[in-house]
Parts: structure tokens; C-alpha cells; sequence
């Protein structure tokens, strides 16, 4: 793929154009990410024992629900409550993350090890020794991120 970048300091904001003869999964990867890549240049805000902390999205293990809280757990088990809902971290973080559950997303990069479950699902196990669950509802669009059959 030829590639070329123009660098020029009267461009307000950054655009890509592509020319592409047919739309493939590494491009729609590609287009993902530079669609994603001035929200994710921005880290999350989250809080820990009265203290606020600025966090990158690619130290995140996990982001789950916990009661009527966000949290995340950070690859030191660190638990920061954040200020914005599920639904919305989703759409922030960008392709290495992806929703397992209705209450939990995790990052693909942080995995272990998967095992099979009770009941269709799926227990995951990260990096940093945090545990979920896939349900079955998520299960499949999982294996096909991961590339899985």
C-alpha cells in the first residue's frame, strides 16, 4: 500500500483521505482508529481514595460497573472510580477494548487466558490476576474480534 503524509502547520485539524478500490477489516481498523485517535490522545479521569487520576487507555485491564459505580482496574490492580458512564467509555476507547458483558469491557491486549464456563460462558482471566465473565449474549461478537471461530 503506497502511503504518503503532508505535513503542514496551516492545517487547523488533521484529515485523512484514503483511495481505496474495496472496504477490507484492516482498513475499517485503520478508518477506526483515525477517527478515535484525538479522543484517545486524551487520557480518563478517574479518582482513587480522594485523589484524581489521569489514565491511559492502554495501562486499562478492565471497566466494569460495580454497584452504581464505573471502575477500572489498571495491569497494577489499581480500582479508579470514573466519571462517565459504560456506554460512553465504549465509545472512547479505542479498538483493543471490546464489551463482554452488559456491565463490562475489557482490554483484548491485557488477556491471559479464556476458560469455559457454567452456562455459555466464559471466564477470562487477565494479565493483572482481575476475572470476568463473557455471557453468552457477547460471546460471539468476541470470538470474532479476537478472530475466534
Amino acid at each position: 500500500m503506497k502511503v504518503e503524509c503532508k505535513i503542514n502547520t496551516d492545517y487547523k485539524e488533521p484529515y485523512a483521505v484514503l483511495h481505496i478500490n474495496e472496504m477490507t477489516p484492516t482498513i475499517a481498523g485503520i478508518i477506526s482508529i483515525l477517527e478515535k485517535e484525538e479522543t484517545n490522545s486524551q487520557t480518563l479521569i478517574g479518582t482513587k481514595e480522594r485523589k484524581t487520576y489521569f489514565i491511559k487507555p492502554e495501562d486499562i485491564v478492565l471497566v466494569c460497573t460495580e454497584g452504581r459505580e464505573i471502575v477500572c482496574y489498571d495491569k497494577l490492580k489499581n480500582r479508579y472510580i470514573l466519571d462517565k458512564p459504560l456506554y460512553k467509555l465504549e465509545s472512547i476507547l479505542d479498538i483493543h477494548f471490546v464489551r463482554i458483558s452488559k456491565s463490562a469491557i475489557i482490554n483484548i491486549c491485557q488477556i491471559d487466558h479464556v476458560e469455559a464456563g457454567f452456562n455459555g460462558t466464559m471466564r477470562l482471566v487477565m494479565k493483572n490476576g482481575v476475572t470476568d465473565y463473557i455471557s453468552r449474549n457477547f460471546r460471539k461478537s468476541f470470538k470474532e474480534r479476537l478472530g475466534l471461530k
